[in-house]
Order: structure tokens, then C-alpha cells, then sequence
């Protein structure tokens, strides 16, 4: 188990070509996006802020998670109202955050959706490109979302409370499946 303070010197010196994430103790190492994932992220980040324009998705933003806040992870939008990191270290607490969003073309281990839930973080968004799904994880409490619905690419989708934003997903098509 790699200590929070360890793992936040190794991030600092990190090479730009990866990111690195603490979960449940564990280094986890992640390539950097491609094209396709970053068209998916501005989407989302568009939809957000045309429907509610005091709201920002911040891109890999990173947060203390888990239920002791132990474990760093860097999402791939974090939505919150603007001004939220302002202050803030490479490392912000879950408070005040609405939603995280991860674009994933592989198996995701859940260990970090359930440190996202234990942060209690009210909604997760992630969307699969392999597969042309994604799913929106809600009510979380201190060890996993309680309530999950999934969608098609193709399909609207209304985010719940606190995001309270509706998403066609017609044009995500371009970039999953």
C-alpha cells in the first residue's frame, strides 16, 4: 500500500505521456487521451454548460476520494460550479462537486466508482466507446451507487439532481461502438 503522501510526490514528476491514479492504495497508471475520447469530454463539457451555464466540467481535476480521502484520482470531467477549484492544490476534496465523468474504452475496475460514492459524490457518468453505452450512477452511499441506469449512444438521457441536465447522445456516436 503506497502512502497518499508518496504517491502525490511520484504524480508531481509523472511524464506528461501517462496518468497516475491512487486507488485503494494501488498505483494505477493511465495512457493519455486520444482524439475520439477528448471529442467525447468537450461534448459532455457543451451540454453542461448550454443547459446550466454556472456549471464547468473540469478535465482531470484531481480528487481526494474514498471514504477516509486516501485515494487520488483524476477523472476525466469533473462538473461543479464555476469557480469550485479556485485555491485548490493539484488535490481538491469531494465537496461541492455534482458529477464525475470517465470516457473508458476497456473493463473499468469499480474499486474507483466505489471510492467516488464513498467520497459521496451525488452522480457518476461513464461512458463506454467500446460498447456504445453509458451508464448514470446515482444515490451513492459509503461503498457503491445504489441506483444505475444505462443507456445507448443514440438515446436522451436526463441526469438527475444535482445535475439536472438532459443529454442527447446522437453525436456520440461518432466516436464510440
Amino acid at each position: 500500500m503506497m502512502p497518499a503522501e508518496d504517491f502525490e510526490a511520484l504524480a508531481r514528476v509523472c511524464p506528461e505521456t501517462v496518468t497516475l491514479e491512487l486507488i485503494s492504495g494501488k498505483l494505477e497508471v493511465k495512457p493519455v487521451p486520444d482524439g475520439d475520447h477528448d471529442e467525447i469530454i468537450m461534448w459532455v463539457a457543451m451540454q453542461c454548460v448550454q443547459q446550466r451555464p454556472e456549471l464547468r466540467l473540469y478535465r482531470g481535476r484531481g480528487l481526494r476520494i474514498g471514504g477516509d480521502h486516501n485515494d487520488r484520482a483524476r477523472p476525466d470531467g469533473t462538473l461543479a460550479r464555476a469557480g469550485r477549484f479556485a485555491g485548490d492544490g493539484a488535490w481538491s476534496s469531494p465537496d461541492r462537486i455534482l458529477m464525475t465523468v470517465d470516457v473508458t474504452s476497456y473493463d473499468e475496475s469499480p474499486v474507483k466508482a466505489c471510492g467516488y460514492a464513498a467520497a459521496g459524490i451525488p452522480l457518476r457518468l461513464l461512458i463506454d466507446r467500446r460498447s456504445g453505452t453509458f451508464a448514470v450512477r446515482g444515490e451513492p452511499d459509503s461503498a457503491r451507487y445504489r441506483h444505475q441506469r444505462l443507456y445507448d449512444v443514440g438515446e436522451a438521457a436526463t441526469l438527475p439532481h444535482p445535475a439536472s441536465i438532459t443529454l442527447d447522445t446522437e453525436e456520440l456516436k461518432n466516436y464510440t461502438g
